[in-house]
């Protein structure tokens, strides 16, 4: 299937080839949670070409959810950090590459050149490069103790810093900041979190979410401060020890953590001419404007089936593993277009947040069980339609709103609002 857009520069006459040729190469750049897939699944499918996997950390591919939650808690040793053993690479025929960094693409010869002026030739390339931390632009943030939290080495220094009774200040009310708050106050840490904005992960959920998190992390002892923004970071020999508000409030504060989002890397991508923005554009294939070239993960841009005709670039696992088995599969000459359902997890302390679909702003809110309590669910309607299901503490709710999503199975509002209504009926009657 071709491609819905143009590259900003010709198209390289060679096609994919054949995948019954055995010795065209795949190149995987990016070696997190998509990257490792798309060799997992090629394998999977009888694969027998060469598969090179590049990464620009030191360690083989690991899972980054863990990194806020249980690693930080010494609950989830590195080992089932890790996403694969040591010997699943050469026993698949993975030819893992570690610590190197790709600086451009040779779309013509089709080459990758890394800063050490090694190469690679490849067949097919997909681009897995992910997303980093936004920096805080504000004077004092290159203090010591300010730390993001995105990799395995951020996350063992921070581990290192979390000692009971010292004093955090975490910059952003989004999904990570409020993960690490969490453990932090397990950990004995006293806690203040700020946002911009005037709720918990205000980008993500509902007001009736919002306010129950506000409340119950509230109860645990987290301090929470909306509405406001950092004018810097104060320090003394070098670390810092407050954070100052734009109202001239001082913070005092022996760590901060940042998470105010993330940038997707797309400097290889627009170095060779795809298309981006706000991403890496890739089609319903996951295919870029050169057909050689796909991209995958955090870094890739699409319309996906639930975002109303929006191009959008999610951030999560599923949609990670659900686009790198799209690719995976359109090299195997089994193509199909990503439908994939999104869905999200947040665990922050004894609050676990599952989300279905994508949030619109023009949605209806419905809520199921008690919002007074930690046990809820708040299904969003568009248009009449069911779009996006938050369920807090109930998986039940969020495994049916999955499968109900999926196999868009008509669900009312009036339905969602009655307790009495049993919602698998619908599965029921829909398998009739």
């Amino acid at each position: 299937m071709a491609s819905s857009f143009d590259c900003l520069s010709v198209r390289p006459e060679r096609a994919l080839l054949d995948t019954c040729m055995t010795q065209q190469t795949v190149v995987i750049i990016g070696a997190g949670q998509a990257g490792l897939q798309v060799v997992a699944t090629l394998r999977e499918g009888r694969y027998e070409g060469r598969l090179v996997l590049v990464g620009d950390e030191p360690h083989a591919p690991y899972q980054r959810p863990p990194l806020s939650k249980g690693y930080l808690l010494g609950e989830t040793p590195l080992e089932q950090v890790m996403l694969r053993p040591a010997q699943f690479f050469s026993q698949h025929a993975i030819e893992l590459i570690q610590g190197k960094r790709a600086i451009s693409v040779d779309r013509a010869s089709r080459r990758v050149r890394f800063e050490d002026a090694f190469e690679l030739e490849y067949d097919h390339l997909v681009l897995a490069t992910g997303a980093r931390n936004r920096p805080l632009q504000v004077p004092g943030a290159d203090l010591q103790n300010v730390f993001y939290l995105r990799g395995l080495e951020e996350a063992r220094a921070l581990k290192a810093q979390l000692v009971a009774g010292k004093r955090v200040v975490v910059i952003g009310a989004g999904f990570i900041g409020l993960e690490f708050a969490a453990s932090a106050i397990k950990h004995g840490l006293d806690v203040t979190v700020l946002d911009v904005a005037d709720r918990p992960m205000a980008r993500a959920v509902s007001r009736t979410m919002s306010a129950i998190f506000a409340r119950e992390h509230a109860k645990l002892g987290m301090k929470l401060r909306f509405n406001t923004q950092v004018a810097r970071l104060l320090g003394e020999r070098g670390q810092v020890h407050a954070v100052e508000t734009v109202e001239g409030q001082l913070l005092p504060a022996d760590l901060v953590v940042i998470g105010i989002g993330v940038l997707p890397n797309v400097e290889l991508a627009a170095g060779c001419q795809l298309t981006v923005d706000d991403g890496i554009v890739v089609d319903e294939l996951m295919q870029t404007c050169d057909s050689n070239i796909s991209a995958i993960g955090d870094v890739a841009a699409h319309v996906s089936a639930y975002s109303y005709g929006q191009r959008v670039r999610l951030e999560s696992v599923q949609n990670a593993v659900d686009q790198a088995r799209c690719v995976a599969a359109r090299i195997l000459g089994k193509a199909a277009t990503y439908q994939a359902v999104p869905w999200f997890w947040s665990h922050q302390g004894p609050l676990a947040l599952q989300m279905t679909g994508l949030p619109s702003l023009q949605c209806d809110e419905v809520v199921r069980g008690d919002p007074s309590g930690t046990a809820c669910s708040v299904f969003s309607f568009h248009a009449g339609q069911l779009a996006y299901v938050e369920s807090l503490n109930r998986a039940g709710d969020h495994i049916l709103s999955r499968r109900l999503l999926g196999s868009r199975i008509a669900l009312t509002p009036e339905q969602a609002a009655d307790p009495g209504f049993e919602l698998k009926s619908l599965l029921a009657r829909a398998a009739r």
